[in-house]
């Protein structure tokens, strides 16, 4: 119950604009910033014609919390079809690709699709974090960077209908993130499955 409490109040509480702003700023050496948000949107498909959703963040132990309100039905039906799209400020460790994996694969009316600002612990070639990426793939995870944070900023933030002005290098940091990403991904491309459960794409 404290569980779900928490959860729900982070549903209902909108982020600061310098909150979102620092931890959202897709540099690729970001000192200091040593917590991940976890925006994210669920919607369900009631029937046909009728979707029901919820939004909000999460902080740190984002996924684990994730998944125990999903394992406990609070946000879980097995007779409905969801879509699940998360904006995080950082990539998903190996340990978290490993669980969510394993959860998907339980669970095929569930797809997932992850946009990150920027990528945790995946300079070494050989790195963890980087199969965890590739595992999440293989899963049918959709995997990208954020190329515009405007929906994040207008969905998420505390904006006051201020409009989102860019940071310096916003464009040109998503350009080089989304390639390095892409090269990761592009090893394990030819594993990739999708689960067959229809949805319609939040953001494209």
């Amino acid at each position: 119950l404290d569980t779900m409490k928490t959860y729900f109040l982070c549903l209902s509480v909108l982020l600061a604009q310098n909150k979102f702003i620092y931890h959202y700023k897709n540099m690729r050496w970001a000192k200091g910033r040593h917590e991940t948000y976890l925006c994210i949107v669920v919607k369900r498909r009631v029937r046909p014609n009728s979707l029901s959703f919820d939004f909000g963040h999460l902080r740190n132990r984002h996924l684990v919390l994730f998944l125990r309100l999903m394992e406990a039905g609070a946000l879980y039906s097995v007779g409905l079809c969801y879509s699940v799209t998360w904006f995080c400020s950082w990539s998903p460790c190996s340990d978290c690709s490993y669980r969510l994996a394993q959860f998907l694969s339980q669970n095929p009316n569930l797809r997932l699709r992850i946009y990150v600002s920027r990528l945790y612990f995946c300079d070494p070639e050989d790195s963890s974090a980087r199969e965890g990426l590739r595992m999440l793939q293989r899963a049918g995870v959709q995997i990208t960077t954020i190329s515009t944070v405007v929906y994040c900023w207008q969905t998420f933030v505390a904006c006051r209908q201020r409009v989102f002005k860019a940071w310096d290098g916003l464009h040109q940091n998503s350009v080089q993130l989304a390639r390095k990403l892409n090269d990761i991904l592009q090893v394990g491309h030819t594993h990739t499955h999708t689960h067959t459960c229809t949805h319609t794409v939040l953001l494209s």
